[in-house]
């Protein structure tokens, strides 16, 4: 890990460290991906099935997963798993259901103002199946649709190289979040397959949920045909932390977030230098006995982050610049300080509420703003799977008394068409006032 102090390093170089990472251009990926868009436009289940055999399982011949295959998955997973599913669930639907926002109008006596708020009709979920089988994902953007009320959900996942199945575990959280259809569909052939629909695959509204570099370029070059949640980069936490943080758990939340990715980016911020040395003796300590010990090394070796502040003060600004996707406050009294965390996707108050929390059953959606984001974007959440229309209505009085001031602003703008589409309507008053007129 890179170690920074305050007051004896360049502050520009601890602000790039903590700071956005320049997302390096991929030229031949994004070629490859509009290719791959263009065939599927062009020739539908045929493309999709033939990357799919390309990509992921070479006897691949049909996209749709049988519903004997949902009941296999029942089976192969432990009554223990299958309730962790279901506790995850429950509480994602209990946070998410708080969200849940009403239409309204409001009436006066010469105008109408509202807005009617409605789900999106289709929702498309894309649930990798990479290095693990994100079980978790699949409840984590579903969920959030579901609680909107989206009446339809459907799920591409890539089927495994050695057998042609999705993860029994992907299928069964599937089906408790009540998706209508799950396919054997990965990489960006799903996502165009989704924006445009196939004679298989169903034409969504909005795609969701996280994938390779392939993905999210398919996500990057389909936005506007379809919506999206996000432009996800590699996970990130920080800790913000004090001298009354335990070290060997600051290190245990460090390396849990490292193993995701060797792109992950695990950071420190603290006040004290002992406690920094301390951490990175405990990092030293637990990484031999993790599975992911290698990816780990690579991700702390390449994007790990140390910073000594001289105040708690200095460490909070270095905290909202960053704007990290998740942050821990391992501090003697986090609730202040918590009021002045502006930028942060995901916040987690003092010892024992760690990020994995978070990742699995706390309740928010873990689908969160990355690599600065924070600043200017939320957590997927209801908001994102709604749609408002503004309802107006203006009688004739409200719409004359509105003349002068509309006539300005249109004049200001040079649309004199603007006001004449108004001054006609108010020189000529409905048969019903000409009446009372007369």
């Amino acid at each position: 890990m890179k170690i920074f102090e305050a007051g004896r390093d360049k502050r520009e170089d601890i602000l790039a460290a903590l700071g956005p990472q320049a997302m390096a251009f991929d030229q031949s990926a994004a070629e490859t991906v509009a290719a791959i868009i263009a065939d599927v436009i062009q020739r539908g289940d045929e493309a999709v099935l033939e990357y799919g055999r390309k990509f992921d399982y070479p006897e691949l011949h049909d996209l749709t997963v049988a519903e004997s295959e949902i009941e296999a998955a029942y089976q192969a997973v432990s009554p223990e798993l299958l309730e962790a599913i279901r506790t995850a669930k429950a509480n994602i639907e209990d946070f998410h259901g708080k969200q849940v926002r009403n239409s309204w109008i409001e009436a006066e006596e010469r105008r109408m103002l509202g807005q009617i708020i409605r789900p999106l009709e289709r929702v498309g979920v894309y649930a990798p199946a990479g290095t693990a089988p994100l079980c978790s994902s699949v409840l984590m953007t579903a969920l959030p649709a579901k609680a909107a009320g989206v009446p339809e959900i459907i799920m591409c996942a890539p089927p495994r190289k050695a057998d042609g199945l999705i993860p029994a575990a992907m299928l069964v959280a599937a089906r408790e979040c009540s998706i209508k259809s799950v396919f054997k569909a990965g990489g960006a052939q799903a996502i165009a397959a989704m924006a445009f629909g196939t004679a298989t695959i169903q034409r969504v509204d909005k795609v969701v949920g996280p994938g390779n570099v392939f993905v999210t370029e398919a996500k990057r070059q389909l936005y506007g045909i379809v919506g999206i949640d996000m432009l996800a980069g590699p996970s990130e936490a920080l800790v913000l932390a004090d001298a009354t943080a335990d070290p060997a758990l600051v290190a245990a939340d460090l390396l849990s977030q490292a193993e995701h990715s060797e792109d992950a980016r695990a950071m420190l911020i603290t006040t004290e230098r002992a406690l920094a040395h301390s951490v990175l003796n405990e990092i030293k300590r637990q990484k031999p006995q993790l599975s992911r010990r290698d990816i780990i090394t690579q991700a702390l070796d390449r994007f790990g982050v140390m910073v000594i502040c001289g105040s708690l003060d200095e460490a909070i600004e270095l905290v909202n610049y960053c704007a990290p996707e998740h942050l821990e406050l391992m501090v003697a009294e986090p609730w202040p300080i918590l009021a002045r965390i502006k930028n942060a996707g995901a916040i987690m108050i003092g010892r024992d509420s760690t990020v994995p929390l978070a990742d699995y059953i706390a309740g928010p959606s873990h689908t969160l703003p990355t690599n600065g984001t924070a600043r200017f974007s939320s957590p997927l959440n209801v908001d994102d799977f709604l749609k408002k229309s503004s309802v107006i209505w203006y009688s004739h009085e409200a719409m004359a008394d509105a003349l002068n001031t509309l006539t300005e602003l249109a004049s200001a703008e040079g649309c004199d068409a603007h006001t004449q589409a108004v001054r006609m309507r108010v020189d000529s008053p409905p048969k019903a006032d000409r009446k009372e007129a007369t």
